[in-house]
């Protein structure tokens, strides 16, 4: 989503670098560029101008004119800017004291609350509460069925005795539900209210009268982060109407410029509290303002990246796979492999977990054109392996990789690739585990085509010359007789710095010589 804007960003930046101090045409260039990059974004233009106002202000500030690197300086104020439009701190859920909690969703039709109420109820079974769905969106076509279905992907109970359709009180179910989720024990009530293609006085009266029989703890307004400007005028108008606590930001994968997400909090002085960046149900997290703006900036998200790998990683099989590369490395095998490949896969989309590593903007069309079935391909060629195969890769030879290969539906060259892919990756975990390095590179691993054959044989010593005589016979018997003459013995050498007594030129050991030239003879 935040594409050109990330693009604009960089390339900002770019014409920073390798200036040593920023002159007040540097900073009115940079702010131009940065003014214009976000209105491209679509950011809200009363947004837009606090955020370059404050930019500019602290760029001419004593914190970049005396920082050692004022590019660096800058990005840093950049990012910190854009968390604090963001929201600045992570907006946590309010939880009433006496159960049930009671969240209400609203929003223009379409902007994705059916479907936004069954990720928030997974995401709150995760979190140890036992949520019910409240279908009280009884006017648009299927939409109470819409939520049962939602309701049954994600495991929890969904509360509908209307059948919708324009039929039943939304607002009677909404109170009646308060009732039944005390009667069934459930600690949190989710109600799923109606939307309209437009605001108008009929929505905002029917979502009033639901606020005030319910009195929810959090009135949380899904804004479609796709719609742009108007997302900001909407959700303007939501506030003023019926009043909202929190913004949740759906659709946040879709190719428009951003511009809701940077300007919705800013504009209406309520957070963003989660971001839905997905089709399936897992694909709904906490947003948190310093991530977002990390990842506009190009600076990764790793702490995401890490809450994910904790979600799906098991303890005890990463405790065992490392056990078995801390040996010789064999124990690891394709089995532990498939396993390791299986639990990535459940962290999502490649694209997206690569795009959570710092400066990977630069490889965004790879990602883009990324195969995510080429990790079906691997599991379809693992599992058409036998048990000893797969204990044992070593034991693939060529007539057992054509059976695999048709086994798997592939070609050979492809059993081929992922053999070969295994034992680099099996080596390269192993240097790890042993805290091996690149060379020159302390506690970086060896990357392959670094270093090599060639990087080993500078380290090997050369061999020491021998004494070179003259071809001359009498020149020859002449230096043998110079040899033979004792010298005169000195405690230091002499003024050739030959060492000690009987000294004389022989090889580079026989001088004094500091020890980068000796290294070098």
């Amino acid at each position: 989503m935040f594409d050109t804007l990330q693009d604009r960003l960089q390339t900002t930046f770019k014409n920073l670098r390798g200036k040593g101090r920023l002159s007040e045409a540097d900073i009115d260039a940079t702010a131009r560029e940065i003014r214009i990059a976000l209105l491209e974004a679509d950011v809200a233009l009363p947004v837009v101008r606090d955020f370059i106002a404050n930019v500019k202000e602290r760029a001419r500030g004593a914190e970049v004119s005396e920082a050692l690197n004022p590019a660096q300086q800058v990005i840093k104020i950049v990012d910190d800017e854009l968390v604090k439009i963001l929201g600045g701190q992570t907006r946590r859920l309010l939880m009433a004291k006496n159960p049930p909690t009671v969240i209400m969703l609203a929003g223009l039709q379409g902007s994705g609350k059916t479907t936004l109420a069954g990720k928030l109820a997974l995401w709150l079974k995760s979190q140890g509460n036992s949520p019910m769905l409240v279908a009280a969106d009884l006017q648009r076509p299927n939409a109470v069925t819409q939520l049962q279905v939602v309701g049954g992907q994600a495991g929890a109970t969904v509360f509908a005795p209307e059948p919708g359709n324009g039929v039943g009180d939304p607002v009677t179910v909404a109170r009646d539900s308060i009732a039944e989720a005390r009667r069934t024990l459930h600690d949190v009530v989710i109600i799923d209210t109606a939307g309209r293609l437009g605001i108008d006085t009929e929505l905002m009266q029917q979502a009033s009268d639901i606020r005030d029989a319910v009195h929810p703890d959090e009135t949380l307004f899904v804004v479609d982060a796709m719609i742009g400007q108007d997302a900001v005028q909407t959700a303007q108008a939501f506030l003023d109407g019926v009043g909202f606590t929190g913004v949740v930001l759906s659709k946040l994968d879709g190719d428009a410029r951003g511009g809701a997400a940077l300007s919705v909090a800013q504009i209406t002085g309520r957070q963003v509290m989660f971001a839905s960046n997905g089709e399936k149900l897992t694909d709904f997290d906490v947003f948190h303002p310093d991530r977002m703006a990390s990842r506009i900036l190009d600076l990764g998200d790793m702490l995401t990246l890490i809450e994910q790998a904790e979600k799906v990683f098991d303890a005890d099989q990463a405790a065992t796979a490392a056990a078995k590369l801390q040996g010789t490395g064999g124990d690891f095998t394709l089995d532990d492999f498939q396993e390791q490949m299986q639990a990535l896969r459940k962290m999502g989309s490649m694209s997206k977990i690569f795009g959570m590593l710092p400066g990977m903007a630069q490889f965004k069309d790879q990602l883009a054109g990324f195969d995510e079935r080429e990790i079906d391909r691997i599991q379809a060629i693992i599992s058409s392996m036998t048990a000893k195969e797969r204990a044992e890769p070593k034991l693939i030879d060529g007539s057992r990789r054509a059976r695999i290969a048709r086994g798997s539906g592939t070609q050979v060259s492809d059993v081929n690739q992922l053999v070969d892919r295994f034992f680099e990756a099996r080596k390269l975990m192993l240097q790890m585990a042993k805290g091996g390095g690149m060379p020159g590179m302390p506690g970086m691993p060896a990357m392959p085509g670094v270093g090599g054959k060639r990087a080993k044989v500078r380290q090997q010593p050369k061999k020491a010359k021998g004494k070179r005589t003259s071809g001359n016979p009498a020149k020859r018997a002449a230096e043998a007789r110079a040899a033979a003459t004792p010298q005169t013995p000195g405690a230091g050498g002499d003024a050739f710095g030959f060492k000690g007594p009987g000294a004389g030129p022989g090889g580079a050991d026989d001088f004094e010589l500091p020890k980068e030239l000796r290294d070098l003879l």
